[in-house]
């Protein structure tokens, strides 16, 4: 009796580990994430397209292009990317289900549209009291790079700044500056190095002291 016990509780034991090993699987395969990444560019790829909406449909992710139209969206198999722009009209891709991997290129081309903003009336400030007044007190909207720093605390942006590593255009100027130096002072030593560092002045001493300035016999 105790050895059917036994059997019966490995059995479920092995039926529960097997249901919830197919169950992750599943879980795991819908949950795969694609980064797709690419740039747009108008209809002729001829100029990129800034501040594009890139977002996925029917879901509330979505990005914006940089100044050179490069983006970068998580997407899963099946999903629709959704290109918006004003002045272009909407373009949109479907990844495919049966995709496999986890990295998607996309080049995408946007066709110019004609579009027509609300009437606006233009009135001029009649007096340079006025005009001295607006400039002084009327608000100033901020900009994108204003309203995405005011999300962020000082401290958070101090340390953001001590961490993150330099990025490709960072570290190309950071080189340039250092070959620009160095090219200055070509076939010369560069002045004032080491004279202020209390380490090389502790290595002079101690080089003195054990004679190594000394004539050798």
């Amino acid at each position: 009796m105790k050895n059917l016990k036994k059997a019966i509780w490995a059995g479920l034991t092995v039926a529960m580990v097997f249901v919830c090993g197919q169950s992750g699987a599943q879980f795991f395969a819908k949950e795969q994430l694609v980064e797709v990444s690419g740039i747009v560019l108008t209809s002729d790829s001829s100029q990129f397209v800034p501040n594009a909406v890139i977002s996925v449909l029917h879901q509330n992710r979505g990005v914006m292009s940089n100044a050179s139209g490069i983006f970068s969206l998580v997407c899963h198999p099946g999903d629709t990317v959704i290109f918006a722009s004003v002045g272009f009209r909407t373009g949109h891709f479907v990844l495919p289900e049966n995709y496999s991997g986890h990295y998607y290129n996309r080049v995408q081309l946007m066709q110019q549209d004609t579009f027509y903003l609300p009437e606006t009336t233009i009135h001029a400030l009649p007096t340079g009291k006025e005009f001295d007044y607006a400039f002084k007190y009327w608000p100033v909207m901020p900009t994108m790079e204003d309203m995405a720093l005011a999300r962020f605390s000082k401290g958070e942006i101090s340390y953001l700044q001590a961490t993150l590593p330099m990025n490709g255009a960072e570290n190309s100027a950071y080189y340039q500056e250092q070959q620009a130096v160095n090219g200055q002072y070509y076939g010369q030593v560069r002045s004032g190095v080491g004279l202020m560092s209390p380490l090389s002045w502790k290595q002079f001493f101690e080089a003195w002291k054990r004679g190594d300035f000394r004539k050798k016999q």
